[in-house]
């Protein structure tokens, strides 16, 4: 019963990882795009993220 929980946490341990990195990158690049771009790499990110996330929350909500 031991050895199937540490592979569910060495698993779960890796999602985490891959997640955390995704979400790094994506701060990186958008930090890349305000020093490239200045002000609009700032908001044009954002801008497009809203349908993304909208689209998100509704396919949550529809479980």
């Amino acid at each position: 019963m031991s050895a199937a929980s540490d592979e569910d946490r060495v698993a779960e341990t890796k999602r985490a990882l891959r997640i955390l990195l995704v979400v790094l990158v994506a701060l990186v690049l958008w930090g890349v795009s305000v020093a490239i771009w200045g002000v609009p790499g700032l908001y044009i990110p954002a801008l497009v993220m809203v349908p993304v996330l909208m689209g998100m929350l509704i396919w949550i909500s529809r479980g």
